[in-house]
């Protein structure tokens, strides 16, 4: 494993708060590799150094699958390549998959970012092209949950001719904000408690604030993590690397706070630009029946793209977080059969090149 990227303390508070939180680098890196060793395919764990001086923390999994298009996938708010764990094995059987902490989250540096809503969203979308183009990745199955979703949408705006194929899960920041309270969806309990705290603080400033607390606070606000991850943890070890994640320096949580609005929507909202994606660009996008995210995007999208794929997983209440692995794995299966040798089309059963 890499070195950690200790964050500096920055001013007498900042000095302060590291004795009053009980975490570090060193402690997320550490929870981390417990969460890695349940891998049972060949991976790579690694940091990828930016010309920026920046660098992402990188997971690459069966690397030596180099005949198909590869798969990357970009995690949502306050997650990392851990929350992918119960999914790597299986999506990176036929080919090799990628994933990253996003800038600012995670292991990844977590600098400066813009204020503004097109500059943060910018800084996000170059970083991943940067990052792209260090790996030498000519192209990829592009997959994003929520606020990767949005990034992942981004970049494919910016950036089409990378991207085979686009994959949306629950993917945040597409409507518009409703001016009709009603029409709003009602949040789950830990949004709501997210919402409660914002004013002018970062969203989960309150893990930090909270001190020794905090890793206690993961747990009430989101008890389900245990259950959704039974079948490999039986401890607190998710709880754990949630907090260890976000209880660091909030650079990206700083960004996320300056592209959003009330927390459930986007300042520039992307239904209004997803005709920007190239028409060759393949859009599929994955909705759980219970999620908090507005499910009718999905079919504002497909009239705007009548050949996009909307899928609802019935019972699987969030993809990315719930692991219902075999719902996740038959729907995805549906957009990403193994590919023809060296032709890069489907093999008869999926609409999408890819």
């Amino acid at each position: 494993m890499a070195d950690d990227l200790e964050q500096q303390p920055q001013g007498w508070l900042s000095s302060w708060l590291p004795t009053w939180r009980p975490t570090s680098m060193s402690q997320l890196k550490n929870v981390e590799a417990r969460i890695l060793q349940c891998l049972q395919n060949k991976f790579l764990a690694r940091y990828v150094s930016l010309p920026n001086q920046n660098k992402i923390w990188t997971v690459t999994v069966s690397p030596e699958q180099k005949d198909r298009t590869p798969l990357v996938m970009v995690h949502g708010f306050g997650g990392g390549v851990g929350l992918w764990i119960l999914n790597m094995d299986s999506l990176s059987a036929r080919r090799t998959l990628h994933t990253f902490d996003l800038l600012g989250f995670g292991r990844s540096s977590r600098p400066a970012f813009p204020r503004d809503p097109e500059g943060a969203e910018d800084e996000f979308v170059t970083s991943i092209e940067t990052w792209r183009e260090t790996m030498g990745i000519p192209s990829m199955i592009l997959l994003g949950h929520s606020l990767g979703g949005f990034l992942a949408t981004s970049y494919s705006i910016k950036y089409p001719e990378r991207v085979k194929h686009l994959i949306l899960v629950d993917p945040w920041g597409f409507p518009l904000r409703p001016t009709n309270p009603s029409e709003i969806r009602a949040p789950p309990t830990w949004v709501k408690a997210v919402a409660s705290v914002l004013g002018r603080s970062n969203p989960l400033a309150v893990l930090r604030v909270a001190g020794p607390w905090g890793p206690g606070l993961v747990q009430r606000f989101r008890p389900d993590f245990k259950r959704k991850f039974a079948d490999f943890f039986e401890d607190d070890t998710i709880s754990e690397y949630i907090y260890h994640c976000n209880a660091q320096n909030p650079s990206g949580e700083t960004a996320f706070k300056a592209m959003m609005e009330s927390f459930g929507w986007a300042r520039r909202p992307m239904l209004e630009r997803i005709h920007l994606i190239r028409k060759d660009v393949p859009i599929t996008m994955i909705y759980g029946s219970n999620t908090w995210i507005d499910t009718s995007t999905g079919k504002k999208v497909k009239m705007q793209r009548p050949d996009s794929y909307v899928r609802d997983m019935g019972s699987c209440t969030n993809i990315h977080l719930n692991w219902q692995r075999r719902q996740m794995q038959r729907a995805l299966a549906e957009c990403l059969p193994p590919l023809r040798q060296d032709s890069g089309l489907c093999n008869g059963k999926c609409k999408f090149k890819i």
